[in-house]
């Protein structure tokens, strides 16, 4: 998100359009207040990330002050129902097909581990134990990433005929440790994992020996554990951990081999789709048209869609 921001920033500010931000800290009340400060203010078109993307009432009530206003608005980053922005013909969605993500790690995860199978299990038992970082409960994104990441690593590996992924902690039927604060943070991971190696170590012979996390802030954090524990740096063992976004500092983590790779979420692609969605629809453009009208290969028309664009992902290995 931080990414976005900064592209979109750019973006604007270089097409000489001015523009306010606004910082909601994680509070629904606090951005619905800001949207309508904004609209009194006479903004002429609204860019909203929405907090809380799991309230199908929150989307509403934005979209009905901006419809009230007659304001152009464009949601972007977390997914939003399309039933609710399409019924308002200045609205729109740009964003990520928030399965792809997760598709895209699976078969990652899958193959790499045909590829370095023996040494990855450390357990010697012919199994790949696995933990799971899960960004926020609610969120579609975390959902599906969480969802295909294993599931999808299971089907590459099944059909090489090795035997699906063990979930580490067998007591916890969810099979994933979430970010109770819905922050995606580094410090979650970190402490989920520093508790995690308490009892599941390489001492006790059931060490975690793959670590998939729903983004690469909460990646970093378990790599940070892994460090502080002796692993993932030069000439130790590397405990293989998997993110998505493709941050900068990520990708210093795979060039140093302290990450096995990522999925990139295209920022400046989304930052300029947003400006251009943004600047169509405020010219009288319906969605669907402002949206197809985006001639650039990163971005696509979501099927059966009159209101979303979807910016492409791509995975990331460092080579």
């Amino acid at each position: 998100l931080s990414s976005v921001r900064a592209a979109l920033n750019n973006a604007l500010t270089t097409a000489g359009v001015k523009y306010q931000d606004y910082d909601a800290n994680g509070s629904q009340t606090t951005q619905t207040e800001q949207i309508q400060t904004a609209i009194t203010k006479g903004a002429s078109v609204l860019v909203v990330n929405i907090v809380d993307a799991s309230s199908d009432d929150a989307t509403q009530a934005i979209v009905d002050m901006a419809k009230n206003a007659n304001t152009p608005l464009v949601f972007f980053n977390r997914s939003v129902s399309e039933e609710i922005v399409s019924a308002y013909d200045k609205a729109a969605y740009v964003g990520t097909d928030y399965t792809q993500a997760g598709h895209m790690q699976g078969k990652m995860i899958g193959e790499y581990l045909l590829a370095h199978y023996d040494d990855v299990d450390v357990n010697g038992d012919g199994v790949i134990s696995y933990a799971m970082m899960k960004g926020d409960e609610g969120n579609i994104e975390a959902i599906y990433r969480t969802q295909y990441g294993v599931e999808d690593a299971n089907k590459v590996l099944t059909e090489a005929g090795k035997p699906e992924l063990q979930y580490f902690d067998p007591s916890n039927t969810q099979c994933y440790q979430v970010d109770q604060g819905g922050q995606w943070s580094a410090n979650a991971a970190k402490d989920y994992m520093d508790t995690n190696f308490v009892t599941y170590n390489e001492a006790n012979k059931n060490l975690i020996e793959l670590v998939i996390c729903n983004n690469d802030g909460m990646a970093e954090g378990v790599v940070a554990c892994l460090q502080n524990n002796g692993y993932n740096k030069s000439g130790a063992h590397v405990v293989p951990v998997f993110g998505v976004d493709a941050t900068d500092n990520a990708k210093a983590l795979i060039k140093e081999g302290a990450m096995a790779g990522t999925i990139k979420q295209d920022a400046e692609g989304m930052a300029a789709a947003i400006a251009q969605t943004a600047k169509a629809i405020t010219e009288g453009k319906a969605p669907v048209d402002a949206l197809a009208s985006l001639n650039d290969a990163r971005f696509s028309l979501a099927e059966d869609s009159t209101s979303k664009l979807f910016v492409a992902y791509a995975p990331y290995t460092g080579e």
